[in-house]
């Protein structure tokens, strides 16, 4: 029998009810029940339909995470959920089945970062992490750039309006392609030239200062490509959507590699985590691994599966803390909204 803790995590922050169950550093299970296609008619997430698919989900998502990891929840060690950032009403459902559980098992219980289970969830497929690492967090509501130094998680920058996810939901919208955007405009873009269109690259001149060298602004982007097809059509010329999809990826990852890398330089760490849905598309993972092979820099990410919200990122940061000694939460912990890196585990006061 190993010595390495049992973690059961649970996370509910958005649309997908996630429930991973890992033993040590080793993925067991990671079971999903997604409400995407209940929220595609509305064109994004509705934070009632998502709370109330977590409470028919929560369940039988457990149940069949322990019959996949062939465990009982009376051998888990630990519960993990995802106590912030993210919709305060799904975040209640997965934190009260995690309060309810773990006070009825007995066993501690961390309300984690979200965001930070982005990057540690890397830890299941490629290993334990360097001591400094630079992570990129790319998804629907985040674009940040965060340092983590042994267990201390720190923000380098971040997007200063629409995060990278969001501006490939809003220009799918545009170009008449289903929610979520950024798998359509992903496999489009295969078929299009991403050199077809001079996109902008938000915050990248120089003269918009030094301060924003780290911050994200992908707007403007959103904007440019909006305008460039209405000029299209109001031309009477036809649109190639495939080269339209191309040129925004190519803007968007472009920006995403190039301010990852400056974090890298600019702190000399020459190790890269890239988590979130987003590290889900294929040209960032393409370029980035291109771009790092050129500056000598290491880069971590997560197969697809494992980028998405899930489980099994929480259950990993759960276990990564109790490994490391780390205090558990208060059971009278508060769900929040909102929470900074800085803050891997919530307390009483949340």
């Amino acid at each position: 029998m190993s010595n390495e803790p049992l973690v059961l995590g649970i996370e509910t922050s958005c649309d997908e009810t996630g429930v991973g169950i890992v033993r040590g550093r080793t993925l067991l299970a990671d079971e999903v029940a997604s409400s995407i296609d209940e929220h595609a008619r509305f064109g994004g997430v509705v934070p009632e339909i998502a709370s109330r698919a977590h409470l028919e989900a929560i369940v039988p998502t457990i149940e069949r995470a322990c019959r996949v990891a062939k465990v009982q929840l009376s051998d888990v060690d630990a519960i993990a959920v995802t106590g912030g950032p993210g919709l305060v009403g799904a975040l209640l459902v997965g934190t009260a089945s995690a309060k309810a559980l773990a006070f009825a098992l007995g066993v501690p219980l961390f309300a984690v970062n979200h965001l930070a289970g982005h990057i540690v969830v890397d830890e299941l497929e490629h290993g334990p992490l360097p001591d400094s690492v630079i992570g990129l967090l790319v998804s629907g509501g985040h674009s940040s750039l965060i340092k983590l130094t042994g267990s201390d998680f720190h923000a380098l920058g971040a997007t200063l309006d629409d995060a990278a996810g969001e501006a490939f939901d809003k220009v799918a919208r545009l170009l008449g392609l289903p929610f979520p955007g950024g798998p359509w405009i992903d496999q489009l873009a295969q078929s299009g030239d991403g050199a077809a269109i001079a996109f902008p690259r938000g915050l990248t001149s120089p003269h918009e200062g030094e301060a924003n060298r780290l911050n994200f602004s992908f707007s403007g982007l959103k904007t440019a490509v909006a305008r460039w097809v209405k000029q299209q059509e109001q031309a009477g010329n036809t649109v190639s959507i495939p080269d339209v999809a191309a040129s925004f990826q190519e803007a968007v990852v472009d920006v995403l590699t190039q301010k990852a890398f400056n974090a890298c330089q600019d702190t000399g760490i020459d190790h890269l985590v890239i988590g979130g849905g987003v590290a889900a598309n294929s040209r960032l993972r393409a370029l980035a691994l291109e771009r790092a092979l050129r500056l000598g820099i290491s880069v971590r990410i997560p197969r697809p599966g494992l980028c998405t919200d899930n489980g099994a990122m929480i259950a990993a940061l759960g276990s990564r803390l109790l490994m490391g000694g780390a205090a558990p939460s208060d059971l009278a912990f508060s769900t929040t909204s909102v929470l900074p890196i800085e803050t891997v585990v919530l307390n009483e006061l949340g």
